[in-house]
């Protein structure tokens, strides 16, 4: 387990390092902490919008999934598949990435990471209603809107929740 935690530490510095040689010119804009979070939060982003069409187009392909007492829709399955993958994708990013100064067990910022998650959930689940069943528009597209409202809420939740510095100001 020291093991594996060592191997997560070095790699998130080798990430934070490399998404900070980008940081310069943004220096004035934002802070180096909001600048992590932006990249890796946008490459979990992209990596879940690129799994999302791939699972709903290649392996549900756009079909009705039945589960013998409910039925499914394929864009509902495709976020139900894809959901815990960036969820433990998007938790290493932030911890070992974005919010290095937490002193909170990891335990207790997993904990608290999946609850946050939990309302993005929500959040996704009765988005993706409204836009694709009520509104007609089109699946993806629809996930990536949902997603970008869900950004906005998470970053001021895991900086102030999740991710909390003790006697922080």
């Amino acid at each position: 387990m020291k093991r594996m935690r060592k191997i997560l530490v070095l790699t998130g510095k080798y990430i934070g390092d490399i998404i900070d040689f980008f940081y310069p010119p943004f220096r004035r804009f934002f802070s180096r902490q909001f600048f992590r979070y932006a990249v890796s939060g946008a490459a979990n982003l992209v990596f879940d919008w690129m799994l999302y069409f791939a699972i709903y187009n290649y392996v549900i392909q756009k079909q009705f999934i039945s589960l013998g007492f409910v039925t499914v829709s394929p864009h509902i399955s495709a976020l139900l598949i894809t959901f815990p993958i960036t969820l433990l994708s998007g938790f290493l990013l932030q911890k070992y990435v974005t919010f290095t100064a937490s002193q909170l067990r990891g335990k207790d910022q997993l904990v608290r990471y999946m609850a946050v998650v939990g309302v993005n959930l929500l959040i996704n689940y009765f988005g993706l209603k409204l836009l694709v069943e009520v509104l007609h528009l089109y699946p993806t597209p629809s996930k990536m809107v949902v997603t970008l409202i869900c950004t906005i809420f998470s970053y001021f939740s895991q900086k102030k929740f999740t991710f909390k510095i003790k006697n922080a100001p």
